[in-house]
């Protein structure tokens, strides 16, 4: 699995989470793992998530750490287990470096008390599974009570680099462990 940092600022608006957009923007052909910081807004009519897009629930923030993660496989359900566990990487991560926060994880999104850190969501192309990941960098100006790194005097290039990662050995290591054992009968 690929994954690279792009230095330069992207705000994210939803027409990220497509087919190929690493690869027509990086150069990063099959699965990867990319992230930048930028703002977030994305409009209803980009909105994947039909619980928000029904309640019309507005996505924005002012500075996020956004990662897009694409898979060549077109299961939702593995899709959605991948999402969840690059949040769980997320929490141990955040814990690691501000470990008297009360961080937990609900779904497929992290909070402290009643602060919400993450948006995401995992969904399906025609050709691949897609995953969004955003976390506040600062929780100014947003539709919902939120907390960022900021809140906890953390890094953002630093944090993501380690996030891809780690992520990236899991997947590795997921993959040796399918493939390192013999059927049963």
């Amino acid at each position: 699995m690929q994954s690279r940092f792009i230095d330069k600022q992207i705000d994210y608006n939803g027409e990220q989470l497509r087919s190929h957009w690493a690869y027509e923007n990086f150069d990063l052909l099959g699965d990867s793992i990319v992230s930048f910081r930028g703002q977030c807004g994305v409009q209803l009519e980009e909105m994947v998530d039909l619980v928000d897009r029904k309640n019309n629930e507005r996505i924005y923030s002012e500075d996020m750490l956004h990662f897009i993660l694409e898979f060549f496989h077109l299961d939702l359900e593995k899709a959605i287990c991948q999402q969840r566990l690059l949040i769980a990487i997320l929490k141990d991560e955040l814990l690691l470096r501000y470990p008297e926060a009360q961080i937990i994880r609900r779904g497929d999104d992290l909070f402290d008390g009643e602060k919400k850190l993450t948006v995401s969501i995992a969904t399906l192309s025609p050709v691949s599974a897609l995953i969004h990941l955003g976390i506040n960098i600062n929780s100014q100006n947003t539709p919902v009570k939120t907390a960022g790194l900021d809140d906890y005097n953390i890094q953002p290039r630093e944090l993501a680099r380690s996030i891809m990662e780690k992520f990236c050995q899991e997947m590795e290591g997921i993959s040796e462990a399918r493939c390192k054992v013999r059927g049963v009968k």
